[in-house]
This record gives structure tokens, sequence and C-alpha cells, in this order.
């Protein structure tokens, strides 16, 4: 039984600025700046060392050189939804990688497995050795 190891991230450690928010929504989203830039030093962090390391190996666009995660919430017409959506979406990184990877244990192929393989390379062997040149037909 796996259980999903929770590591809180702490919001002190995130850096939220307004923006405003793209696409379609008329003059709400030309004078209001509801949508948010979340910024999320991983190396800095109180995270544990191997929570950190598993976040800095994810090939993630969103994760710059520097090491920082960058998410941008504009989906909801308020700040403050779009706060929580955006802590939100980082915490589901952060449990993404909380629980290390299984590792992978080396199994072989069973025998009836390589039988079917060898029966169908001579079903292909002999498909194949019909097409050569016809001889002495004339």
């Amino acid at each position: 039984m796996s259980t999903l190891l929770k590591f809180p991230v702490d919001e002190r450690e995130v850096e939220l600025s307004a923006i405003r928010a793209q696409g379609a929504g008329g003059q709400n989203v030309n004078k209001v700046s509801s949508a948010l830039h979340l910024r999320f030093d991983i190396a800095a962090s109180s995270l544990p060392d191997e929570i950190k390391a598993r976040l800095l190996a994810l090939s993630d666009s969103r994760i710059t050189q520097e090491g920082v995660l960058v998410l941008k919430a504009q989906q909801h017409r308020t700040q403050e939804m779009n706060r929580l959506d955006a802590l939100n979406r980082l915490q589901q990184i952060v449990d993404g990688v909380s629980n290390p990877p299984k590792a992978r244990r080396a199994t072989k192929p069973t025998y009836g497995s390589r039988q079917r393989r060898l029966e169908g390379k001579s079903q292909r062997s002999a498909t194949k050795a019909l097409r050569g040149r016809v001889s002495g037909a004339g």
C-alpha cells in the first residue's frame, strides 16, 4: 500500500505578482490585473533535498535554468481565485514528485513468448524464401 507523502509548500516562499490576463474578456481583461505570475525558487525552498532534486530533474518548460518554477494563473475572473488556482497547481507538482519512482525489476520473456517469436520468424523466412527467381520453368 503506497501512501502519498505530503510536503506542503510554504506560501512565504512563493512570489506572486499580478498581471493582466490574455484573451477574451472584454473591458474586464483590459482594465483589471486579475491574472497571477507565481514564482517558486526550488533551491531556496524549505522542501527536503530529495524533493528538490526530483523537481529540478523534471523536464518541464515551466522550470527555468536557474531552478525557478513559473506558473501563470488566469483561469478565473478574480485575483483571489487565480491565486488559489496557482498555489493548488504548485502543490500538485510537488505532490507528484513526493513519492520516489518505483525501481524497475528486470524480467525475462516467458517460454511461450519466445516460442511464438521463433515461430513467427520461421513463417516470415518461409514467405521470403518463396520470392526468389523461378528456375527451370522453361
